[in-house]
């Protein structure tokens, strides 16, 4: 068993450079609305989840203060996003360009739905963290897939009912948002499922790789506790 250390490898660096695209490019995706056969979801499901495979990677190899970390700076990352596309929003289009409606109902909303995101995100990612991070404390490391789905179903069921109202209340029917919330906790689960044998291999070849497979012994979870490798 290795302790975690101040040293960042070149795999958690593309960890984390992955981990901030995903969130990101699921804040754009989330303004729209798609329906496969007779549930309908936000497009944020087509990369979201992979946030969380990420997390519960870098959680299960690192442990639980790298995962701190990688968690706040996509929240760092995906402020910056939006405080330029929000921005650009705001400077008035030169007189040729006709795109002004289009681009403000993405970046227009994005405020709305980062703001709910932010706080949706850090609930969500903390409580998948957490989970992990004990549930490996009280397995002493054996089964990963169990509490990889384990994980999700409580990071993805913070995320979902704390973000869905707080960012499309009043953009979509009140009375979808239940079936919207359900639906989106159970495929994003399905979806943790059906990657699972992928993520398995990850997580042996980053523990193989970098030699670490860190358990969080005596650890604060304290979330503001970032730069405390």
């Amino acid at each position: 068993m290795k302790h975690d250390n101040q040293k960042v490898s070149v795999l958690f660096m593309l960890f984390s450079i992955l981990f901030c695209v995903c969130l990101i490019t699921a804040n754009v995706l989330e303004t729209k609305q798609i329906s496969f056969g007779f549930v309908n979801v936000t497009a944020g499901l087509i990369v979201f989840p992979v946030s969380y495979i990420i997390n519960d990677v870098v959680c299960e190899v690192w442990g639980y203060r790298r995962t701190r970390m990688l968690i706040w700076l996509g929240f760092a990352m995906n402020f910056l996003f939006v405080m330029f596309g929000a921005i650009a929003d705001w400077i008035p289009g030169a007189d040729y360009w006709n795109g002004d409606e289009g681009f403000h109902q993405i970046f227009g909303l994005a405020p709305r739905i980062v703001a709910a995101s932010f706080v949706a995100f850090l609930a969500g990612s903390f409580i998948n963290a957490y989970v992990m991070s004990r549930m490996k404390m009280m397995t002493e490391g054996k089964g990963f897939s169990l509490r990889a789905i384990a994980s999700t179903v409580f990071g993805e069921s913070a995320d979902s009912i704390i973000f869905f109202p707080l960012a499309l209340g009043g953009v979509i029917p009140w009375e979808e948002m239940p079936s919207l919330i359900i639906s989106q906790v159970c495929i994003k689960t399905l979806y943790e499922i059906i990657v699972l044998p992928v993520t398995i291999r990850v997580v042996a070849f980053t523990k193989r790789h970098d030699q670490e497979d860190v358990y969080d012994e005596d650890i604060n979870y304290n979330i503001f506790k970032i730069f405390s490798f």
